[in-house]
């Protein structure tokens, strides 16, 4: 029998939102394997959806800024929410994104070489400058740059960051509003993919093994014909994409248009007499995948799951 540890099951609850002792079975019969476990749970039902394992809280900003044609998604991460609401962290944190915008980067180490944008100083120099001053870990974590017509959006004061890419004959001006509406979706409903032509084959295979797992786990369809429940799992695929991708999404502002995000985009293009194509999106969510400090659900719970 595989050695669970507590925070392994503590990362598996918060991965799937399925209690205690169901989680330590799975991790046990999954011998420690937390994506392996994340399937078990599901398969017996237990777990809605798959999530990335060890999803927990981080302070900081996400920001989402725009110059041009050119734009940047960035998360800078710091250890409270307290400093992260300093003057000094928000100023550094909108430099960082000039930066990333004026000098490209190719990725963070790249980045902490630059020269920050309005000062004499590499951003890392800057960096180790605040920390002084704020006495606090930070993390210049990820970023996206962008180029073309671009909509941003950021949620909350920081906590998330949104960019749309489009693709239009019409002027960007004409088409920020359908950008605008796009990034609140992307914000609201946390897409994995663009469209269905964007999930990978390797994806749908697991979640139509996932569908057929649970069929077998249900006492009313684990006796129906092979060739019946695979049409009824072709048939829950369309959830599948309705749920997980932006443009199948049934449209959050029913306010202004009723249907899917794609109808909405095909609708809006049809009244402003061009075309309008969403390219591409990013989302960042502020401390997404990142561990803070151990608290005390060890002590709390060790003596329930020996």
């Amino acid at each position: 029998m595989a050695n669970v540890s507590v925070k392994e099951i503590k990362e598996l609850m918060t991965a799937t939102g399925v209690g205690m002792m169901d989680c330590k079975k799975a991790l046990v019969e999954a011998e420690g394997d937390m994506d392996k476990a994340v399937t078990l749970l599901r398969e017996k039902g237990l777990a809605t959806q798959a999530k990335k394992s060890g999803r927990v809280a981080a302070e900081g900003i996400c920001t989402s800024v725009v110059k041009g044609n050119v734009g940047c998604v960035l998360e800078v991460n710091i250890e409270t929410d307290f400093a992260a609401n300093n003057d000094e962290f928000k100023a550094f944190v909108a430099a960082v994104a000039d930066t990333v915008i004026e000098q490209a980067p190719a990725d963070v180490d790249a980045l902490k070489a630059c020269k920050i944008s309005g000062g004499d100083k590499t951003v890392e120099e800057a960096l180790q400058d605040l920390f002084i001053k704020i006495r606090e870990n930070m993390v210049i974590r990820r970023f996206v740059r962008l180029e073309g017509i671009l909509v941003p959006y950021v949620h909350g004061g920081g906590s998330i960051g949104v960019m749309v890419k489009l693709d239009s004959d019409l002027d960007a001006d004409k088409v920020f509003e359908v950008g605008k509406n796009c990034a609140l979706q992307v914000a609201a409903m946390n897409p994995s993919y663009l469209n269905k032509e964007s999930v990978p084959a390797n994806v749908l295979d697991e979640e139509k093994k996932v569908l057929l797992a649970q069929m077998a786990e249900d006492p009313k369809m684990a006796n129906k014909p092979e060739q019946v429940k695979v049409k009824i799992v072709e048939g829950k695929v369309g959830k599948y994409y309705s749920e997980n991708c932006l443009l199948e999404q049934t449209f959050v502002r029913s306010d202004v248009f009723e249907g899917t995000v794609g109808k909405y985009v095909a609708n809006a293009a049809k009244e402003l007499g061009g075309s309008i194509t969403v390219a591409e999106f990013v989302r960042f969510e502020r401390g997404e995948g990142v561990e803070k400090k151990e608290d005390n659900f060890a002590d709390e719970v060790a003596s329930m799951i020996k």
